[in-house]
């Protein structure tokens, strides 16, 4: 395997704040959780105004000054695709793994179960959706547009989502006494 990476850390983060530059000023700051919050809210709103207008929450998205379904969801779908395509493109300078096979470090601490493995990284996806929306924004838009803008509330975001994240690896994958 090549160690070499294909693209320099320097120019993929000159590229992403193009990038991101580039979104900003043609459609809005990038972000993906709140497009599942804006089409909860325009069903609802479509299904049960009453409802809607009664959820502090929901009240306030799901108008037409939100940023169009269509936008929120060709990001999320592109981000699937992204990733994808650079697997196909790149996998093969990943190191070689069995289908259906998982890292030792996991399959060591919880067991080689697959079911297990999902249900956690689906437990997981739920958890940081409903954190996200709690904060406010996601990590894509707190931690790429909105510490490019500046945004205190997104550098504590930054800040507090790093030291979660390694108190929890800490805490999951940690050595058990003999």
């Amino acid at each position: 395997m090549n160690d070499k990476p294909i693209i320099s850390w320097r120019a993929a983060g000159v590229s992403l704040g193009l990038l991101l530059t580039l979104a900003t000023y043609l459609v809005s700051p990038l972000g993906v959780s709140t497009q599942f919050v804006v089409t909860d809210a325009i069903a609802l709103h479509s299904i049960a105004p009453e409802m809607a207008e009664g959820n502090t929450y929901l009240a306030k998205y799901g108008t037409k000054q939100d940023w169009g379904v269509g936008y929120g969801w060709m990001l999320v779908f592109g981000m699937l695709i992204g990733a994808a395509v650079t697997s196909k493109v790149l996998g093969h300078k990943q190191p070689a793994q069995d289908k259906g096979s998982m890292p030792q470090l996991w399959a060591t601490r919880f067991g080689p179960s697959q079911i297990k493995r999902l249900s956690a990284a689906f437990v997981g996806g739920l958890l940081l959706l409903f954190g996200a929306r709690l904060a406010g924004g996601c990590t894509s838009g707190h931690m790429i547009s909105g510490i490019s803008q500046l945004a205190v509330g997104s550098f504590v975001f930054g800040i507090v989502t790093f030291s979660v994240a390694i108190l929890t690896a800490k805490f999951l994958f940690r050595q058990r006494g003999n």
